[in-house]
């Protein structure tokens, strides 16, 4: 099937809808932004936010475009286990409560994830892991952006080329005006329209096809959708719930939330959040599973979610898919354009190249540096090298390859600086080995392996001793 030709939606419809979403996010991003003028108020919010709006930005954000797109391909591929296993990405949230209230503790005047990993294991520790975490976000914005191109694609024909570069600009436009207290904003919102448009999703699913027809269609063309002991699902069981929580303890999306929460609200804002968050990608899932008893013939994996919502439900269906998606990768995008841009200000501005920068100058870098992320997103997206799976999937050593160092290091004094940063360098580079040899569902519990087993030999072999007053300073010493 012709993706264009099968689009519900026609291109101008397509168009209004991307104008009228686009002009109310940038609004309410200079709205909720502007009277943010000090770097702590841009960065961080003002270290303020509250339960409410804690717990919609952590969900919004973890609502991405892997949420909503990625989960029905893996329904579609991997079958029951590929949508359950998709929502063991909620523990990743729930255990980083404990280490969001930990980080709060420990480092009250901390800026990114990069801060904690320098002050509790060196310099050197600190470059592998900026090199890891930036490897990550540009792979993670990647895949945003071309989640963006597909959706509009698929359900307006609106060019790939188009609807990406639409996203991509108008979430840095409302990045660049308010930074992440505009961010925080937009997600409250953004946390209800999905929250509300899944469960309808979901309702006209199960009226329209019901049950009995889905399980039919499946046991008729893809039988193997429904065995429980297929290995490759088995196996992306765990990945993905270690690959989640990798994403989470080292993102500095999640750490920056983590210094912009009240120091009463972090462990109980991601608490929640993980909870609330199970069921979405079952149900974004579950759609998937209904293309078989439709006759749908999906040209592309990561198409089959907003292809089958859009068949089952008509015009207004689609209309209303086009805003659910559209507002999760919005929701997502920004989180990690404004929190990589953090990271890269400074960590790389002013821990390697500006040490004795000014707050305003760090403010302004910060603008420059969002831009440019940006800019970098748009051209790594017009290729379309692979699908949306396949690229997350690859980031998944590096980012499981991290979470011992990460959780060890915030609860043990005895952790070994040397042997952190051998459990990042083995941990992602065997990872990734077991990524081309065996395949995406193994790298992230290779990696997260490996990385356990440096982290407790040499912890237990070499133990050191950590002064945990250490990781409060005020002020980031110049480099020597």
């Amino acid at each position: 099937m012709n993706p264009v030709n099968s689009a519900i939606l026609d291109a101008r419809t397509g168009w209004v809808i991307l104008g009228l979403f686009s002009v109310l996010w940038v609004f309410l991003g200079w709205l909720w932004g502007h009277k943010a003028k000090k770097l702590d108020e841009f960065m961080l919010a003002g270290r303020n936010v509250g339960m409410a709006l804690g717990v919609a930005t952590a969900m919004a954000t973890w609502v991405t475009s892997n949420t909503t797109m990625a989960a029905p391909q893996l329904a579609l591929q991997l079958g029951i286990w590929g949508m359950v296993g998709y929502s063991l990405g909620s523990v990743g949230l729930m255990l980083f409560a404990p280490l969001a209230r930990r980080i709060r503790i420990l480092m009250p005047y901390g800026y990114t994830s990069g801060d904690f990993v320098r002050l509790r294991y060196g310099n050197t520790a600190w470059r592998v892991f900026l090199v890891i975490s930036l490897f990550y976000a540009f792979g993670w914005l990647i895949s945003l952006g071309m989640a963006g191109g597909v959706l509009i694609h698929a359900l307006t024909g609106i060019p790939y080329h188009y609807g990406m570069t639409v996203i991509v600009t108008i979430c840095v436009a409302y990045t660049l005006l308010g930074g992440l207290r505009a961010v925080i904003g937009t997600d409250f919102i953004q946390t209800i329209i999905i929250l509300v448009g899944i469960t309808i999703l979901a309702w006209l699913a199960i009226d329209q096809v019901g049950f009995e027809e889905i399980h039919a269609g499946i046991s008729e063309q893809r039988p193997e959708l429904l065995n429980l002991l297929m290995p490759a699902a088995l196996m992306f069981l765990f990945n993905n719930l270690l690959f989640g929580v990798g994403e989470i303890f080292h993102s500095n999306v999640w750490w920056s939330r983590a210094f912009a929460f009240r120091k009463d609200v972090g462990f109980s804002a991601y608490l929640t959040a993980g909870l609330l968050w199970i069921p979405i990608p079952i149900v974004a899932g579950f759609i998937a599973l209904a293309a078989p008893a439709l006759g749908l013939n999906i040209p592309d994996a990561d198409m089959v979610g907003p292809m089958v919502a859009a068949q089952l439900s008509g015009m207004v269906g689609a209309v209303l898919v086009f805003i659910v998606v559209f507002s999760a990768l919005a929701s997502s995008l920004d989180s990690l354009l404004a929190a990589t841009a953090d990271l890269v200000t400074q960590d790389i501005y002013r821990g390697h190249l500006r040490p004795d920068a000014t707050e305003p100058e760090l403010r302004k870098a910060a603008h420059v540096i969002i831009l440019l992320l940006g800019v970098g997103t748009w051209l790594l997206c017009l290729p379309r090298l692979t699908t949306l799976a396949e690229l997350l999937y690859f980031t998944g050593a590096f980012v499981a390859s991290t979470i011992w160092p990460i959780a060890a290091g915030l609860y043990s004094r005895r952790v070994n600086s040397n042997g952190a940063i051998l459990a990042m360098l083995l941990g992602t580079a065997i990872g990734l080995y077991s990524y081309f040899a065996i395949g995406f569902y193994v790298a992230a519990l290779v990696g997260a392996g490996v990385s356990m087993l440096i982290v407790i030999v040499s912890s237990w072999l070499w133990p050191q001793e950590f002064d945990w007053n250490s990781l409060s300073e005020n002020n980031r010493e110049p480099l020597s």
